[in-house]
């Protein structure tokens, strides 16, 4: 199931940057990104209220809140628009190709900070990918 789901969410991170591209023709990364984001909430809001899970969204413990704050911020807020501006730049295969290599900082922190293992497949997978940027930029 895990798997299904990662290639789901891989197809459909992969379809999104050509409307994203396609949208930013002729609006400013920043409005954009508000947009994207007011949409996003609205929906998930929206399904939360729907089927009754409200009430486990305020049961959330408070470092809870800090800690998906904080991946809010780094995530959606400044890599997004990060995301947005090179996107509205630059060629959307290489952008994307980029920026999908950020599983090698989600690996060194791991293992730095939640004390995750560091596997030979791990290890060559991502020379692998690094290899794969360099030849493509």
């Amino acid at each position: 199931m895990v798997v299904l789901l990662s290639l789901f969410g891989m197809i459909c991170w992969g379809i999104a940057p050509v409307f994203a591209k396609a949208a930013l023709k002729n609006i400013d990364p920043a409005a954009g990104l508000v947009l994207r984001t007011i949409f996003a909430a609205s929906v998930v809001s929206g399904w939360v209220i729907i089927t009754g899970n409200f009430s486990k969204v305020s049961s959330i413990p408070a470092r809870t809140w800090w800690l998906i704050g904080i991946e809010a911020l780094l995530a959606t807020l400044v890599g997004d628009l990060a995301y947005y501006a090179a996107l509205k730049k630059g060629d959307v295969s290489l952008v994307t190709i980029i920026m999908s290599s950020s599983p090698l900082i989600t690996i060194l922190c791991s293992v730095l900070f939640l004390g995750e293992q560091m596997t030979l497949m791990r290890l060559i997978g991502a020379v692998l990918v690094v290899a794969g940027i360099i030849l493509i930029v």
